[in-house]
């Protein structure tokens, strides 16, 4: 690798790297889902954020300033159990976009149709077109390097869902303070205890994992201005952002539109539309449309270039083909990102056009869950294990209570991902297969997409390492 690149021009700064986190993390898809649940949804915020979102942001924040270096989560598990362990944390990640893209592009184009014709929603031309403008657009950003891509991400989430998230909160307060009725039940505290039963056991991981993706500026390391107090300053910001817009936006839609018309299956914009109704602003649907778009795009790019990078470090350490490690005049890891837009291209190609495939749909999004939890489990251990391991190293952020401390955020933090992840192995209800046949074939293909680092570390030569600078 070249000293120009090791030497690049620093350009993030707390606000920057807050975005990149809000960008990753904060999706307005979650708002009608989670407002089925009324007061409730306030308990089950609250679990994910003590279980899940606070032990990552100050794992994070402790690890990106012990070890401010590219790569984020593989630098970080490298750090704490070696190259084998980092590769599979970072690649968990990489692996679980390629069956996630589609989704995410999908309610893209979906929710655009609501500002063209609602009708175009069904129309495969229509969806694909759309989908692969923004996906390879969205690349072609990430390709002209950080500095573009967090410009772009900060604009997205800004215009896309902060903007829209406030509306929509403001809107909920104006109806409150007009007099109208609510259209839940009155509040008590026993109204804000979640219902905790078999039924509502693989909704745990749905709730714990919402908020994945508070480590994504540790991939952007090399370009921060001052790591080791910027970090701390960022996650904090996006972490009160986050909580503050998820919980308000998703109270507000339950106060304004009743229960009853709440469902997973209407859609986000479908529960906007009810929403606004109850306003008279139901021109306001395709303006809040487009802004919509705006935040699923900065949400896409957050996670297309992130793991991207960290893979690229995997690559320039010699644990990959050299291809994996070339990179343009920006610093982008050309060959990672064209790979993953090809695959991903070619899986949205089949989701939409081949019904078979969009039928096993479920389970392929199902071992996305799986491979993220693979990943937080090694960060969380990491946090652990660097304490002791390397206890000396400064930490601007170090996570308070010394030892008793550490094994409380991280263990927490451990123990509610490792639930989600035997949770998931579990089919949830509806589905028409039993536990003996779900389970293996969910670790097989786990194992699949979790694993082609063990091929790549056996199969290593010295040619794969790009010449020293």
């Amino acid at each position: 690798m070249s000293n120009k690149k090791n030497n690049k021009i620093k350009t993030l700064g707390i606000f920057a790297l807050a975005m990149i986190n809000v960008a990753a993390v904060l999706s307005l898809r979650n708002y009608p889902s989670m407002a089925e649940y009324g007061w409730s949804s306030i308990g089950w915020y609250v679990i994910g954020t003590i279980t899940f979102l606070i032990p990552l942001t100050m794992a994070s924040a402790e690890l990106a300033t012990g070890w401010p270096k590219g790569g984020g989560v593989f630098a970080w598990v490298k750090e704490a159990f070696g190259d084998t362990s980092g590769f599979i944390a970072i690649f968990c990640e990489w692996s679980n976009n390629l069956v996630w893209f589609p989704t995410v592009l999908a309610f893209i184009a979906s929710t655009l149709a609501f500002a063209l014709n609602p009708s175009l929603a069904n129309n495969g031309l229509y969806m694909f077109a759309v989908m692969m403008i923004v996906f390879w657009g969205t690349t072609l950003v990430a390709l002209l390097g950080e500095k573009a891509s967090s410009r772009f991400q900060s604009f997205g989430v800004i215009a896309g869902t902060i903007i829209p998230g406030t509306l929509i909160i403001a809107l909920g307060v104006w109806y409150m303070l007009s007099g109208k009725p609510i259209q839940m039940p009155a509040f008590t505290l026993a109204a804000m205890v979640p219902s905790m039963n078999i039924n509502t056991l693989p909704f745990i991981s749905t709730v714990v994992l919402m908020f994945a993706g508070m480590e994504m500026a540790g991939f952007h390391a090399l370009e921060v201005r001052n790591p080791q107090t910027d970090y701390p300053k960022g996650m904090l910001l996006s972490a009160l952002i986050i909580f503050v817009l998820t919980v308000l936006g998703t109270l507000a839609i339950s106060v304004v539109v009743p229960l009853k018309s709440l469902n997973l299956a209407a859609g986000l914009m479908q529960a906007f539309q009810d929403f606004l109704k109850a306003f008279n602003l139901g021109w306001v649907l395709a303006p809040l449309a487009i802004l919509v778009v705006l935040g699923g795009i900065a949400l896409l790019a957050s996670w297309l270039i992130g793991p991207a990078l960290g893979l690229g470090v995997v690559a320039d350490e010699g644990n990959m083909p050299r291809m994996f490690s070339r990179r343009n005049k920006y610093g982008s890891p050309t060959a990672v990102l064209i790979l993953q837009a090809v695959i991903g291209t070619l899986i949205s190609l089949l989701y939409i056009f081949i019904p078979s495939v969009s039928s096993a749909y479920w389970i392929m999004s199902a071992l996305t869950v799986l491979l993220l939890c693979i990943a937080y489990m090694y960060v969380f251990a990491a946090v652990i294990k660097l304490r002791y391991s390397q206890p000396n190293v400064k930490r601007s952020f170090k996570i308070p209570g010394g030892t008793v401390g550490i094994w409380i955020v991280g263990g927490v933090g451990f123990v509610a991902t490792a639930l989600s992840f035997l949770v998931s192995l579990f089919p949830i209800g509806g589905m028409n297969i039993s536990l003996l046949a779900y389970m293996p074939l969910m670790l097989i293909g786990t194992a699949v997409l979790a694993l082609p680092p063990l091929v790549f570390l056996k199969l290593k030569k010295p040619s794969w390492k790009p010449a020293a600078s």
